[in-house]
This record gives structure tokens, sequence and C-alpha cells, in this order.
């Protein structure tokens, strides 16, 4: 595959020396892409780059199409993920708070989280409420149904 060459304009070589400068990064993957760049913009070999740098081939390919694609900015830094949407609201989360802080049911000495999976699975809009789930949004607000 035939390789195009990355030719910085002066502005951009000076903001690529700053940012691989200051010491303060987000991560290191931005540092290793101005690093990239900076010797791309040199002529240095792709093989030569991931010795020395300690990365595959396929991050200076992917950084060398970034900046060629879309600028500087969309190159260096990470662009954020959406991830997967929230299962339950917050109201859904703040009802399983509330009951686990309420008194258990009469029989029991303290909430379980079966007790509490039971409880919530009668309620609407939460009949499908798991164990995990019920578990997780409890570490979260670090509430311990187990304690007294």
């Amino acid at each position: 595959m035939r390789q195009i060459p990355v030719r910085l304009t002066p502005k951009e070589r000076q903001r690529v020396r700053a940012f691989r400068s200051k010491g303060v990064q987000p991560s290191a993957r931005e540092v290793n892409r101005a690093h990239i760049l900076a010797a791309l913009d040199q002529g240095i070999s792709d093989e030569q780059i991931s010795q020395v740098l300690g990365i595959e081939r396929t991050v200076i390919w992917r950084t060398r199409s970034a900046y060629q694609e879309k600028g500087l900015a969309y190159a260096l830094h990470d662009v954020a993920r959406p991830g997967a949407p929230r299962k339950y609201s917050a109201q859904a989360q703040a009802e399983v708070s509330a009951l686990a802080c309420s008194d258990p049911p009469s029989g029991a000495k303290r909430w379980t989280l079966k007790l509490l999976v039971g409880a919530l699975r009668q309620r609407p809009g939460l009949a499908d409420m798991n164990r995990e789930s019920v578990r997780q949004m409890l570490k979260k607000t670090s509430f311990n149904p187990g304690a007294s």
C-alpha cells in the first residue's frame, strides 16, 4: 500500500511540538499520536516509528488517515464514545434506594438483594429489574443491605 506523506503546516508543527512538550496530557495515546505526526512530518518510515514508540503499524496508519481526513485536532484527540444508554432512569434508581432504606418486610430482619428484587418486581415499570442491576445501583450509593 502506497503511503501518502504527511506534511504539517508551520502552525500545526508548532502545536504538535507544544503538545509533546507540555507533559500533562489526557492520555499517553494522544502524546503518541503527536510523536507519530512529528515523525511522519520528518519523513521517518513507519517501521522506525513503530520500533521507537513500541506501537503497531495500524496505529500509525490510523493517525495518518485521521490527520489527512479531518485535520490535526481530530488526529490528536480521542473521539467521545457514546456508550450504551442507561437501562433504568434516575427515578427507578431513586425508588431502589428508597426501598432499601425503608423498613424490611415483616418476618425479615433486614433487606437482602433477593427481598429487594422481589419487592421491586411488584412495582410498575420495574418488573424486569434483576438482582445484578439492584446490586450495582446500591453499590453506587454505598448502601449495604446486609449491614445493620
